[in-house]
């Protein structure tokens, strides 16, 4: 058992790291329910959803509304060059990355589960909605970049969806439940302020939750390997430095959206100026184009 200490908060957590490796294009999010063996999910998340009662306690960085804005605010500009996130709620198009069908406020693929869940959480809701009768398609194309099923009317059905504010929330709970959440979570575990706690989130964005070596759990086992955490005694911006090592690399290493300004001129910039509680005013730039946040 190792003594954890969370922003002054000592709580008794066993850390317990054993990933997977591997190599996986494009990553996948592995659904989790009250059902899911132990196996679909890394240990460290097992770690932080068995202690949320302790680490929901602690102060809420990233997880405070001012500060949750921000959050969606900086993903959205790497996601869609703008910072008015909700602007990208009836957003789709196939990028051309292999994972089908990108959409919505975080991205979510036809091909890597998490549109499917999201698409089912809205339809048990309201089963009448333009995108329920593409829930077969989408079964059907998870795990690849097909568009089978679900051309034409797809994107169209979509658009009209995102009009109904129902589907609006169905995105923003689906976000808080595979990616928030879990991130803003395992960073407090790993004694990490906001802008830890953002790195995090980005990341589990970006790469998804995944287990794998380009996964945000593989992602994390690498920079675990060459630096320790806060709660570990480490220190936090050399920690925070690994990791965005390990992202870069992994985002260098794929076969296309290898741009990695979302952390050369952005992440890392708040790094290197000690702004470990993601303080406002911001400035960076991502593709380029400059961004502020007064």
């Amino acid at each position: 058992m190792t003594r954890v200490v969370l922003f002054g908060a000592p709580i008794a957590i066993v850390v317990s790291i054993l990933f997977s490796g591997g190599d996986s294009e494009p990553p996948t999010v592995v659904q989790q329910t009250a059902g899911s063996k132990e196996s679909d999910t890394a240990p460290a998340a097992e770690q932080a959803d068995e202690h949320a009662e302790e680490i929901d306690a602690l102060p809420p960085g990233l997880a405070a509304p001012a500060m949750k804005e921000t959050a969606s605010r900086l993903v959205s500009s790497a996601e869609a060059s703008t910072l008015d996130w909700r602007s990208q709620y009836g957003a789709i198009e196939d990028v051309g990355d292999g994972t089908g069908y990108t959409a919505g406020i975080v991205g979510f693929c036809s091909g890597t589960n998490d549109m499917l869940q999201l698409v089912e959480a809205y339809t048990e809701k309201h089963p009448d909605n333009p995108l329920a009768p593409f829930l077969p398609a989408l079964r059907e194309v998870d795990g690849t970049d097909s568009h089978k099923g679900l051309d034409p009317g797809f994107t169209d059905a979509w658009r009209q969806a995102a009009e109904d504010p129902g589907f609006r929330k169905a995105q923003d709970a689906t976000r808080d439940r595979l990616y928030f959440e879990p991130a803003v979570r395992l960073a407090k575990m790993d004694g990490l302020g906001t802008l830890g706690q953002f790195i995090y989130y980005d990341a589990m964005v970006l790469h998804g939750p995944g287990i794998e070596a380009d996964g945000f759990y593989g992602i994390r086992d690498a920079a675990l390997a060459s630096a320790d955490t806060a709660s570990e005694g480490g220190d936090e911006t050399a920690y925070l430095d690994a990791f965005l090592d390990e992202s870069r690399s992994a985002i260098k290493n794929r076969k296309v959206q290898r741009d990695t300004t979302r952390i050369d001129t952005a992440q890392r910039v708040f790094l290197r100026e000690g702004n470990l509680g993601l303080k406002k005013p911001l400035v960076w730039k991502v593709y380029g184009e400059t961004f502020r946040l007064t």
